[in-house]
This record gives structure tokens, sequence and C-alpha cells, in this order.
């Protein structure tokens, strides 16, 4: 199963699986992970994931967290 990590504006979640078959987690600074509060949808591919998530996220974009990209 494939994972993609992303920093969404300071935020830090990871997408597994495939499309057709995401499941969104949250990353915490600890280490550990826990199950989003959103759904990405099965027509989201791969290449499109952080588009996706910066425009879910959009409303947490600061000046100093303005950046979304895949790690």
């Amino acid at each position: 199963m494939k994972e993609f990590r992303f920093n969404i504006f300071g935020a830090h979640i990871a997408i597994t699986g495939a499309p057709g078959a995401w499941r969104a987690f949250i990353l915490g600074t600890e280490g550990k992970r826990r199950p989003a509060d959103f759904v990405v949808p099965d027509d989201v591919a791969e290449h499109e994931l952080c588009e996706y998530l910066a425009d879910l996220f959009h409303e947490h974009a600061t000046p100093r967290n303005s950046v979304a990209k895949q790690l």
C-alpha cells in the first residue's frame, strides 16, 4: 500500500491507499497518527492529492504557513 505525506499549511497529513480507496491520517509530532476527519474522494488521482488537500484546507493558510507540499 502506498503512502503519501504532505505538509499542508503546517499540518502533517498522510494519505494511504490508491484512487478509489484513499485513507487519510493526521500525523502527530510524537510519531502517532489518527484517522482524519475528512474524506478524499474516490476520483482524486495520486498526482492531484496535494492540490486537493490545499484546496480543502486553504482557510488554514497564514503568511507564516502558506505552503502546501508533498514531503
